[in-house]
C-alpha cells in the first residue's frame, strides 16, 4: 500500500476516535485535548507531488503575458497596470483562491502621489573662489521633486561634506564622529556606505531615507548626494530617464504624502561634473574624498563652496491598487496568522526611447517574480491538505517608485496586522542560468534561516554569502516593508554557480550594467524558465514550513534589525482577522 493511503488512514482513525471521545464527553470529567500535530516534514507524497507540478513553462508563459509590449511596461496609473492586475486577479481566481483586498474583493486601493519636477522652472547653481557656475539641469544635476511644496528654495547656502552621512558608532564607523555641525547647512554625501559595516547593516544605512533622517536631525536644510566614479551602480543616462517620471509616495486619508519633511528646501543629485564644481576650492580634493571613502575612512568638513537650488514640481494624483488573495490555513489556532508571499506588479511604463524603444518591459524586473509567486499560489491551492497557517499572496504597485504598495500594505494590513508573522519576496530573482545556489537575504536576522535551509537541502541547492554588497540588495525590494513592521522576512536571490563554464558574476553585472531598468528587459533575453520553477519550488518549501511549525518565526537574539524594527511585532496574535482597512 501507497504511504499516502497509510496517512489518510491515520487522518479518518483520528477524526473517528475523535469523534467517539466527544460522544463520550458527558460522562466523563477528562478534557477535551486539542489535536497533536506532527512535525512537517518535506518527504510527505503530497509536497513530492507539489514539487512535480512546478515547471518551467508556466513561468515562462505568466511572464510573456506581463511582459508583452500590449501592456506597455507595466507603468502606474496606465491600462497596462490595469490589464497585469487583471490578469493576475483572473489567475488567482481560477485556483479557488479567496479575495483579501477591501470590500470582499482582491484589491487594496493604494492612492499615490506622483511629485515631477518642472525643469524650467528650477535651477541650481554653485558659488565658489572662483565664481558662480549655473549648472545644466540632466547634465550636471537632477532635483528631487519636493511632495509637499509646488516651489522651494534655497538661496546661497553654505554645504559641509560627511562622507557617507552614515552615523553608526554601535558598529563603529560615525562620519559625524567629529562634532561636525550641519545646522542650517546644506549636508553632501557619497551614496553608499563603508564597506567594513556587515552586508545588510550596509545595505541599511546605504538608504538616503536613514541618511537625511540623520541630517535633518542635526539641523540640515538641504540634502547633496553622488557616487564615486567607480561605483558599479553609477547610470547617470538611467537616473535622467526615470527621473524624468517623477517621485511617488502614498498619500493617508487626508492627502498627506508618506514622504517629504518640510525642514528640508531643496536635494539635488550629481553627475561628476557637478561633484567638481561642488568641490572647487576644497581643502580636500574630491578624487581624496573617494580615497578615503574606499577605506571607510569616517570623514566630514565644510566645502568652500556655497549653493542655491530652486525647485518647481507639480503634484498629480494617481490611482494604483495592491491585488490580495488568500488560502485559509487548516488549525483554528493558526489560521488567522498569515505567511506572505510578495511580487510587484509595476514598472516604469514608456519612458524616454533607447535605441528606438520607448517601452520598460519589466521581464526580468519584475514579471519573473510576480510569474513565480503565481505558480507558488497555484501549488499551495492544489495541496489536499491546507497548511496550519494561512497564507497571503500579495502582487503590490509602485515598488520601483520606493517600495510603496508594500509599505501601503504592511501598515495598513488587510488582515490583522500581528497576524503577519513572516514574508518571503520574488524580486529579480535572476533567471539566467541553472538555479545551483542562492543568497538568502535577511536569513541570518531570524529563525527563518532554518526552514530555508532545510528546503534547500531537499533540493539540492548550496547556500552562500552575499558576493555584491556594494548592491545593498537587502534593502531595494518589498521585504524591507515588512522588516520595518518587525516582521523576519527573506529576499532569496540566486548566486553565481552556473554548472558551465559562463561567469556567472559577470552575467549578473553585465545585466546589471545594460539592462536592468532599461527597455531591453524584454523576453527576448536568454531566460532559464526552469531556473524559476525552481525558484518556486524552493520559495514553496520554505513558506510551507513556516506555516507548519507552531511557533512563529523570530528575530535572532541581539540582532541589529530586530533591534530596529522588532518591536513593531511584539503584540500577541489577534483572535479574529481584523476588517479590511480604507485608506
Amino acid at each position: 500500500m501507497s504511504r499516502r493511503w497509510h496517512a489518510t488512514y491515520r487522518l479518518v482513525l483520528g477524526i473517528t476516535l475523535g469523534t467517539l471521545v466527544s460522544a463520550c464527553g458527558g460522562s466523563s470529567s477528562a478534557p477535551a485535548t486539542a489535536p497533536v500535530e506532527t512535525a512537517p516534514t518535506l518527504d510527505a507524497p503530497e509536497i513530492a507531488d507539489a514539487l512535480k507540478g512546478f515547471q518551467g513553462s508556466a513561468i515562462k508563459q505568466h511572464m510573456s503575458v506581463l511582459a508583452d509590449d500590449a501592456l506597455e511596461g507595466r507603468g502606474l496609473g496606465s491600462p497596462g497596470y490595469e490589464q497585469a492586475l487583471q490578469y493576475v486577479e483572473k489567475t488567482v481566481t481560477s485556483f479557488g483562491l479567496a479575495p483579501a483586498g477591501e470590500n470582499g474583493g482582491f484589491r487594496q486601493r493604494v492612492p499615490l502621489r506622483n511629485s515631477v519636477v518642472v525643469e524650467s522652472g528650477s535651477a541650481m547653481s554653485v558659488r565658489g573662489p572662483a565664481g558662480t557656475k549655473r549648472l545644466a539641469y540632466g547634465k550636471d544635476f537632477l532635483l528631487s521633486a519636493d511632495p509637499l511644496r509646488a516651489e522651494v528654495r534655497l538661496e546661497d547656502a553654505p554645504v559641509v561634506f560627511v562622507g557617507y552621512g552614515v552615523s553608526a558608532p554601535a558598529l563603529g564607523y560615525d562620519d559625524y564622529g567629529a562634532g561636525i555641525d550641519v545646522t542650517g547647512k546644506v549636508v553632501a554625501y557619497l551614496s553608499g556606505a563603508p564597506a567594513t559595516l556587515p552586508s545588510n547593516e550596509r545595505a541599511y544605512y546605504s538608504s538616503g531615507a536613514v541618511k537625511d533622517a540623520e541630517a535633518v536631525k542635526r539641523g540640515a536644510i538641504g540634502i547633496i548626494s553622488f557616487t564615486s566614479p567607480d561605483d558599479p551602480r553609477f547610470r547617470w543616462d538611467v537616473s535622467v530617464a526615470t527621473g524624468k517620471q517623477g517621485g511617488y509616495a502614498w498619500v493617508d486619508a487626508q492627502g498627506r504624502p508618506n514622504r517629504g519633511d518640510p525642514a528640508l528646501r531643496g536635494a539635488a543629485s550629481l553627475n561628476h561634473s557637478g561633484v567638481a564644481a561642488l568641490f572647487a576650492g576644497a581643502k580636500t580634493p574630491a578624487a581624496d574624498v573617494f580615497a578615503a571613502a574606499a577605506k571607510s575612512t569616517p570623514q566630514a568638513f565644510d566645502l568652500a563652496t556655497r549653493v542655491s537650488i530652486a525647485t518647481t514640481s507639480t503634484h498629480t494624483d494617481v490611482e494604483s491598487a495592491n491585488v490580495v488573495a488568500r488560502l485559509e490555513g487548516r488549525d483554528p489556532a493558526l489560521r488567522n496568522e498569515h505567511v506572505v508571499y510578495i511580487a510587484h506588479v509595476d514598472h516604469f511604463g514608456r519612458g524616454v526611447a533607447m535605441n528606438g524603444d520607448a517601452i520598460y518591459n519589466g521581464a526580468h524586473d519584475n514579471a519573473s517574480g510576480v510569474a513565480i509567486v503565481l505558480d507558488v499560489a497555484r501549488a499551495y491551492a492544489a495541496l489536499p491538505t491546507k497548511p496550519r497557517r494561512s497564507v497571503l499572496f500579495l502582487f503590490v504597485t509602485a515598488e520601483e517608485r520606493g517600495l510603496l504598495g508594500s509599505d501601503y500594505f504592511a501598515r495598513h494590513p488587510t488582515v490583522a496586522k500581528d497576524g503577519i508573522v513572516a514574508d518571503l519576496t520574488l524580486d529579480m530573482p535572476f533567471l539566467f542560468h541553472p538555479l545551483l545556489d542562492i543568497v538568502p537575504y535577511g536569513a541570518q536576522h531570524s529563525s527563518l534561516a532554518a526552514p530555508v535551509t532545510k528546503a534547500a537541502q531537499k533540493l539540492g541547492i548550496a547556500i552562500g554569502t552575499d558576493p555584491i554588497p556594494e548592491q545593498v540588495l537587502f534593502i531595494r525590494s518589498d521585504h524591507f516593508s515588512f522588516v520595518r513592521q518587525g516582521v523576519p522576512s527573506l529576499f532569496i536571490k540566486s548566486g553565481f554557480q552556473t554548472g558551465d563554464a559562463r561567469d556567472g558574476a559577470a552575467i549578473n553585472a553585465a545585466y546589471r550594467r545594460d539592462v536592468y531598468h532599461k527597455p531591453n528587459d524584454d523576453m527576448s533575453q536568454p531566460f532559464d524558465f526552469d531556473a524559476g520553477a525552481k525558484h518556486a519550488q524552493l520559495n514553496f518549501l520554505t513558506g510551507w514550513l513556516v506555516a507548519e511549525e507552531t511557533a512563529r518565526p523570530t528575530w535572532n537574539p541581539g540582532d541589529f534589525f530586530g533591534g530596529v524594527f522588532g518591536g513593531a511585532a511584539t503584540a500577541a496574535p489577534a483572535a479574529t482577522p481584523a476588517p479590511a482597512t480604507k485608506p
